[in-house]
């Protein structure tokens, strides 16, 4: 293809975003060398549009400015346009997105960003206005200054250009030995930032903040903390029965604008719900609260429904709006639902916050945030369940927000380990199967001469895979090899670690880097154990290779996890927040609880042991429920253990330590619940 030529040349593209502006009147090209040589040949500056299909301001953006003849002209006038789907290409976003948080900008999307012509940042913004308002200039004014800089007054973009490449190249030491009870002392710092009446962080906007909510409870369950067991379930208990959650389909937004969990950004976002099964399940298996396991099994439907692809796999995301109007799809008025469930209607419009005015811009969010403390009857659940039934019919008349229907490597990677997980607690054999046949089109179509790739769409794989996919694909592997006993899952996280080692492994400061040293050359090679809007790499990694230790004996494991522990342990120790996955990947590499259930296949009593396991919360849990004479590996602290007179028999093993043999239900429950407690000083 020629990219040379002025025209918008998006068509060819197969990510649903990119798709999205195939028609727009602005000369539009993919990243990729053939527009950087454009820029370079042309002496342009770049215009770099970073955004994804679902994203609401987005759309606003295109709306206004890229689908406008005039705007559109004067961005091909003076810019080569670079449109990128973050989804895609999250390596890409995540340095322009660094950059523009080092020009003091809070960021977001659609992200906008002005590059030299050999992609270097100089200055950017998010969402621009077509003219002045909200405090921020019109674009095109944005424009015609950026381009005036370039030409006139190079020397301040070469200032900037330069501050900002120093910010990015900079290596900061996150070396650091960490203590061993950072995790407890983090969960109850973060209780001072908590909104302990409404759950989650104090203030607005609302992110679920799954990382957060994992320290807490870990927090809880090595102390019995009863305020930090009510911070975790104050903000899933607000989140289940908010508007951030659709109560007619299912599913989980993306965040909430406001405080009080009311008015979501309607966007639904696969690993968002992921993340929400794994901790609801998680909280579930201690509280046995049956609002968490409806949502679990709402969810999951959903992503059943709705989210899966003709192959089995996962879609990335469903668009917040329809008919260019966020949330249309979702909101009710009065009028509208004593029309279709006449006599019940003001009875369920007062259990779901539907008022005559409405709660949000004269329309009504579904929600119950108001009954929380006094949730419905049994039979009133019942009856209100048969009504959202009808109206979820009702709804399926309107037009549907898009279905962005990418594969990505890492969303199925988290998709498959919570359903996997939650098959596991909960004896859902058919859930099981959803999670077995998406993991099973991602890592055998997902791959090339041996090596993973990052997104699947329209028959077509795209860009190497990031070192998150790989971290999460291997944990959806452990996660079946849990609820399967099934080895060969085993050997497939194995290989994806050898892949992470072989292309991503940073023999200098150690850790993983963000992409393979054969991906495409980019401004800089990342590297962090941050979390973003999804776990870092290498803050999942470190319980994952203590997992993979203990199942095989291989020191290289036991090896990698006090690595990647020392590599960020100093980073962790300045700013705990953006490191919910390290903190919790460390209190499992550091306090593994393995249970070993050995008896006979068909030994009822054996059922009976591994239902007593998955009866309450243990996050530190590997779960081995083996046949009798199944070989551990050297090493294993439980090898050469047999059932005790012939019977099932569990043992909890913690480090190189193993309980005396259990078969009692009762006796082995009072192990598990001793297990979790940690040490007092």
């Amino acid at each position: 293809m020629n990219l040379l030529g002025p025209q918008n040349v998006l068509c060819d593209e197969t990510s649903p975003y990119l798709l999205q502006h195939k028609d727009n009147p602005v000369h539009w090209r993919p990243w990729g060398p053939e527009a950087l040589d454009l820029a370079k040949a042309e002496n342009k500056p770049i215009l770099l549009s970073v955004g994804y299909a679902a994203c609401h301001w987005c759309h606003v953006m295109a709306h206004e400015s890229f689908e406008n003849p005039d705007i559109a002209a004067i961005m091909n006038r003076l810019f080569v346009n670079i449109k990128v789907d973050r989804e895609e290409r999250p390596d890409i976003d995540t340095i322009y997105m660094s950059a523009l948080h080092a020009l003091g900008e809070q960021g977001g999307w659609p992200l906008t960003m002005f590059l030299t012509p050999d992609g270097e940042p100089f200055w950017g913004g998010t969402y621009f206005p077509p003219e002045p308002k909200f405090g921020r200039p019109g674009f095109p004014q944005v424009l015609e200054e950026i381009a005036r800089l370039y030409t006139q007054e190079p020397e301040k973009i070469h200032g900037n250009r330069d501050a900002l490449k120093s910010v990015l190249n900079k290596i900061d030491d996150t070396s650091g030995e960490p203590q061993l009870d950072m995790v407890l002392g983090v969960a109850h710092q973060l209780l001072g930032v908590m909104d302990m009446a409404k759950g989650g962080l104090k203030g607005a906007p609302k992110f679920p903040q799954t990382g957060l909510l994992d320290v807490l409870w870990r927090g809880y369950i090595a102390t019995d903390n009863k305020e930090l067991r009510s911070a975790v379930t104050t903000a899933l208990t607000h989140m289940c029965e908010g508007g951030i959650y659709d109560h007619l389909g299912g599913g989980f937004a993306r965040y909430s604008v406001d405080a009080d969990w009311l008015v979501p950004h309607f966007e639904k976002m696969l690993y968002d719900n992921a993340l929400l099964i794994e901790r609801l399940t998680e909280v579930w298996l201690e509280t046995k609260v049956p609002l968490y396991k409806t949502r679990i099994e709402e969810t999951i439907s959903w992503i059943a429904r709705e989210m899966t692809t003709p192959e089995g796999a996962f879609a990335a995301s469903i668009d917040a709006d329809s008919e260019g109007v966020e949330g249309k799809f979702y909101v009710w008025s009065a009028d509208e639902i004593d029309a279709e469930i006449g006599i019940n209607g003001p009875w369920f419009r007062e259990h779901y916050d539907v008022q005559v005015g409405g709660n949000w811009e004269g329309t009504s969010i579904l929600n119950r945030l108001h009954s929380i403390s006094h949730p419905p009857s049994e039979a009133d659940e019942e009856k209100l369940k048969s009504l959202r039934q009808t109206l979820f019919d009702k709804r399926a008349s309107r037009i549907a927000p898009g279905l962005d229907d990418k594969v990505l490597l890492d969303w199925n990677g988290l998709a498959i380990a919570a359903i996997a997980n939650a098959s596991l607690v909960f004896g859902r054999t058919d859930w099981l199967v959803m999670s077995q046949t998406a993991y099973r089109f991602v890592t055998e179509s997902m791959k090339r001469d041996g090596r993973m790739f990052h997104t699947y769409r329209a028959d077509r794989l795209q860009h190497r895979a990031m070192a998150d996919g790989l971290a999460n694909i291997t944990s959806a592997a452990l996660a079946l090899f849990e609820a399967t006993m099934d080895w060969h899952y085993l050997d497939d996280a194995q290989g994806f670690v050898s892949e992470l080692d072989a292309h991503y492994w940073d023999e200098t400061n150690a850790g993983y880097f963000y992409t393979a040293d054969d991906a495409e050359a980019l401004l800089i090679r990342t590297r962090t154990a941050s979390d973003d809007a999804t776990p870092a790499a290498n803050g999942i990694l470190p319980g994952l290779f203590v997992k993979l230790y203990a199942l095989t004996g291989d020191e290289h494991y036991r090896a990698r996890a006090d690595q990647l522990i020392l590599a960020f342990g100093g980073a962790v120790t300045k700013n705990a927040f953006p490191h919910g996955a390290w903190l919790a990947s460390f209190d499992t590499a550091v306090n593994l609880t393995q249970i070993i259930i050995i008896g006979e296949p068909e030994d009822p009593a054996r059922g009976v042991l591994k239902a007593t396991t998955l009866d309450l919360s243990l996050p530190t849990r590997l779960v081995l429920d083996l046949d009798a004479g199944t070989e551990l590996p050297d090493g294993h602290p439980a090898k050469g253990k047999t059932m005790l007179e012939g019977k099932a028999t569990a043992y909890v093993c913690t480090g190189p330590v193993c309980s005396p043999p259990v078969t009692d239900p009762g006796d082995l429950r009072a192990a598990l619940e001793a297990s979790r407690l940690a040490p007092e000083d």
